[in-house]
């Protein structure tokens, strides 16, 4: 796996010394191959999202399955997945963790935010969920003052309000009757956004893919005797194929997702988070023949030009305060 530091090796004088300002940006040092790469594999791994959300919004609604059966079917899928693909690995690399309690915590958290997305699925429309699961990073940018100690400005402040915003033109209340299904789904993109809020904080300690095998294991066993004391037997084998590929989309999904952002900053890529909602659309009418309201196509343009915003000035803000070295 491609890893690079936050700075690389700048232009040097002849008597080897760094010009004062001659240090590049690293976002000007990556290889435009790598930036396109990143850039598909941030594309791919958003469709793959969007094809698990497809797949358990239709299991839940149509083949009429639990949807903590389907919950499980999801962890499971990916914990099987990842024996298999790192049997080079011992398990106990994989478990090696400097915070254990922290990152049992993350995993009840993904258990959680995946149930209510899931939960929400069977009554709301995939562009509606999708909407309001993109006001997460504005949540964490607002969460990171007083749990991580990075405070936003009022420029910020104003970008996540505007962003709140979207979120109810969204849902629209007031405009007739609200279904309890957002306040599931809101519920859910407020347990992912501490989510990821841990994720930032344990990356300090633990590599990428022990974060991303514990993430997992409190849904692949916690849920096991609730999923098999409820189950109900898939009818058909395309129902089987959903149910197993679910994993599939998740840990492929995350890997992906994990690799683009090892390639290129943030910069490049986090704006491409945003196609999920073109795929989520297009998943929605091909299989469920859904077609998003005015309200969502307008709150979720609001959202997603604040989280946009919100980057660029993050972006701006680290590049007036990156180091350089001395001459």
């Amino acid at each position: 796996m491609d890893q690079r530091t936050g700075t690389e090796a700048a232009p040097r004088e002849a008597d080897g010394h760094v010009h004062p300002g001659a240090q590049a940006p690293r976002e000007t040092l990556i290889p435009a191959a790598d930036r396109l790469k990143a850039i598909g594999l941030m594309c791919i791994a958003v469709t793959l999202f969007s094809a698990l959300d497809t797949s358990a919004k239709y299991l839940v609604t149509h083949a009429h399955l639990p949807a903590i059966e389907v919950v499980w079917a999801r962890f499971l899928g990916q914990f099987t997945l990842m024996l298999t693909l790192l049997t080079a690995m011992p398990l106990s690399a994989l478990l090696h963790t400097r915070k254990l309690k922290l990152e049992l915590t993350r995993s009840f958290l993904m258990v959680s935010t995946t149930a209510c997305n899931f939960i929400a699925l069977r009554h709301l429309r995939l562009d509606q969920t999708v909407s309001v699961t993109f006001l997460a990073p504005l949540i964490v940018a607002l969460l990171a003052g007083p749990f991580l100690g990075e405070w936003v400005g009022w420029r910020r402040l104003i970008a996540i309000f505007v962003g709140f915003i979207g979120v109810l033109i969204v849902v629209h209340p007031g405009f007739g009757a609200l279904h309890p299904a957002f306040a599931v789904s809101f519920t859910g993109m407020l347990v992912y956004s501490f989510f990821m809020i841990l994720t930032r904080y344990l990356a300090a300690y633990d590599k990428p893919i022990t974060m991303l095998f514990y993430s997992i294991l409190i849904g692949t066993f916690a849920l096991a005797p609730f999923a098999i004391w409820q189950w109900v037997w898939p009818q058909s084998w395309s129902e089987w194929l959903l149910l197993s590929g679910l994993g599939v989309f998740g840990g492929v999904g995350h890997y992906l997702f994990i690799h683009a952002y090892r390639l290129a900053p943030a910069s490049s890529v986090a704006p491409f988070l945003y196609v999920q909602l073109l795929t989520m659309v297009a998943f929605g009418f091909a299989v469920f023949s859904d077609m998003p309201d005015v309200y969502t196509l307008i709150g979720s343009a609001v959202i997603i030009g604040s989280g946009i915003y919100l980057l660029h000035r993050e972006n701006k803000l680290r590049a007036e305060v990156a180091p350089t070295d001395p001459p």
